[in-house]
């Protein structure tokens, strides 16, 4: 009798099952999402968008360099004149899809590796993971005073209304939308959303090195020792970070974990914010991100990218200190070995190590294989596994085209000469 009562009375205080409609016939669906990402394709190349009207997404975002910047500028320039400079390094959008959700404590799913292992600060968008979805990614460059430069949503949502792709927006969120700014606003923000993360587009998996897993492509000797070089834990170390096995589901790596680290990168002091000796970009702890300003121990850490086209870029890590993809791989091969190769040196000519840092906060660089030696010690790699390496890097360009090997390799040998 108890019992009965007791399940007559949570049944009463149940909600009543919300009325969900049935879902929408396949052939709508897929109808809506494709308009979706025609909507946000047009945003992405609308210059007007920008209070310069000379700025799109597409100006740092160049979908002829795997949309990462096509120039050799450390940071790229905006602002209502178009001459503010950044103070970080633009990364790609592409592959983008797959990052997680921002978490101070990330497990691994049971199917990808040890689910028992915490790996730490994992995952969020641009350098410092501080917001989690493309959406929320493509609000920071509207409205940042050194990029568009929108002064706030309502000039974003007045520009699109005024656009020839406004009945778009229209017809996916109806005919009131643009009287309604957040909404409006947030609806830019999915469109530009469903663009960015079109596979076929942003994440296509069509470099030689795809082509090598799948058994389309055989690598040269010097591709096969920097791959074993990339992956040996006692030398590059590299898959640690920048994982370059497919999962045990057979997804293709991606070629980051999405951690957050730090690394010591020494100061680009070509970047006009750091002609002020007081400022520091500290990653993780501000000065953009602002929830973990009061951690130390997220200060100097910045997300791992994905390797994938790294080949293409012409600038590398957040500060764009380091222009050649050999250097790269020097530094980490030699940056406790050799420090002075890298770092300034104060008056007494010793170098300053991980001086992009404030001293209290140098304890956070990661000091895990290949790092770790000590000064004068030999290096992780030897000139000729860095050399050997980046030619593995070299195959995680998207566009191989199987069955054409050397006119592939002749052509990345080409835009590697016009790069440097």
């Amino acid at each position: 009798m108890a019992l009965a009562l007791t399940v007559a009375v949570a049944r009463a205080a149940a909600p009543e099952p919300l009325p969900w409609a049935a879902d929408p016939p396949a052939a709508a669906a897929r109808a809506r999402v494709a308009a979706l990402r025609e909507l946000g394709r047009r945003l992405f190349f609308d210059v007007n968008l920008s209070a310069s009207r000379t700025m799109s997404c597409a100006s740092c975002h160049d979908p002829a360099n795997h949309f990462a910047p096509a120039n050799a500028l450390a940071v790229q320039f905006g602002g209502p004149a178009g001459d503010r400079p950044g103070t970080r390094a633009v990364p790609s959008l592409a592959y983008g899809a797959a990052v997680p959700f921002f978490s101070e404590h990330y497990y691994e799913s049971d199917d990808e590796g040890d689910e028992s292992r915490d790996q730490g600060p994992t995952g969020g968008r641009t350098w410092d993971g501080r917001v989690n979805r493309a959406r929320d990614q493509a609000a920071i460059p509207l409205l940042a005073a050194n990029e568009m430069a929108n002064a706030d949503a309502g000039a974003v949502v007045a520009r699109v209304a005024a656009a020839d792709y406004a009945g778009s927006l229209r017809d996916l969120y109806g005919g009131t939308i643009f009287a309604d700014v957040p909404r409006a606003f947030a609806a830019i923000g999915e469109a530009l959303e469903a663009f960015e993360e079109l596979p076929a587009v942003f994440s296509p998996f069509t470099s030689k090195y795809d082509a090598f897993l799948r058994g389309q492509a055989t690598f040269t000797d010097a591709e096969r020792r920097g791959l074993a070089a990339f992956n040996d834990p006692g030398r590059g170390n590299c898959a640690q970070c920048h994982p370059s096995k497919p999962n045990s589901k057979g997804d293709l790596p991606l070629f980051t974990d999405h951690g957050l680290v730090a690394l010591g990168v020494p100061r680009n002091r070509e970047l006009p914010a750091n002609a002020d000796p007081h400022y520091h970009d500290l990653g993780a702890c501000g000065p953009l991100r602002r929830d973990l300003a009061s951690r130390p121990e997220y200060c100097g850490l910045f997300r791992t990218p994905t390797l994938r086209n790294v080949a293409t870029r012409r600038v590398y890590f957040h500060n764009g200190a380091l222009r050649s993809l050999e250097d790269v791989v020097a530094f980490y091969a030699t940056r406790d070995t050799s420090p002075g190769r890298w770092y300034a040196r104060d008056a007494s000519g010793r170098p300053v190590v991980f001086d992009d840092l404030p001293a209290a906060y140098r304890g956070n660089v990661n000091r895990e294989p290949p790092f770790g030696r000590t000064r004068g010690d030999a290096p992780a790699l030897t000139p000729a596994e860095v050399a050997d390496v980046v030619a593995f890097l070299r195959t995680l360009t998207d566009g191989y085209q199987p069955g054409a090997a050397a006119e592939q390799t002749a052509a990345i040998s080409a835009a590697a000469h016009r790069a440097r």
